[in-house]
């Protein structure tokens, strides 16, 4: 299953210039989704981190594997929110800038109750950019 910008906007409260994926590219309700940001020059941070070498912010990648986490959470939890809880491990191994096509994927390895705890990836033409453990409240 694949969901556009509009559907993803019917799961996920988040808009511009917070909405951190264009596309899901694949979903499995509860388990895991994978999907897809595109990296532009115009992106607002980019004003202010850094004027002389744009590079999207750690925070905001750990940002964007949450929310493809969250649709797949919120796949079978439907008119709740799924809040960042927590980060564990967070790794950043290459820069990601301008252009870039970012290959987001989240699996969910925990969910019980109202609590839920993923695995997330970010890759760049094949090579991993960055790794994370993250845990959402669902409200």
């Amino acid at each position: 299953m694949t969901l556009n910008i509009e559907e993803i906007q019917e799961i996920l409260p988040h808009r511009y210039p917070f909405l951190m994926v264009d596309r899901i590219l694949s979903v499995e309700k509860g388990e895991k989704a994978e999907g897809i940001k595109c990296v532009s020059g115009n992106e607002p941070y980019f004003q202010g981190h850094f004027p002389e070498k744009k590079v999207m912010p750690g925070v905001l990648q750990v940002e964007a594997v949450a929310q493809v986490g969250a649709v797949a959470l919120l796949m079978e939890e439907t008119g709740k929110i799924a809040y960042l809880g927590g980060i564990k491990k967070a790794r950043f191994y290459k820069e990601v800038v301008p252009g870039d096509l970012l290959e987001i994927k989240c699996s969910i390895i925990k969910h019980k109750g109202n609590i839920g705890f993923g695995e997330g990836e970010i890759f760049v033409a094949g090579e991993k950019v960055m790794s994370c453990e993250i845990s959402f409240a669902i409200a």
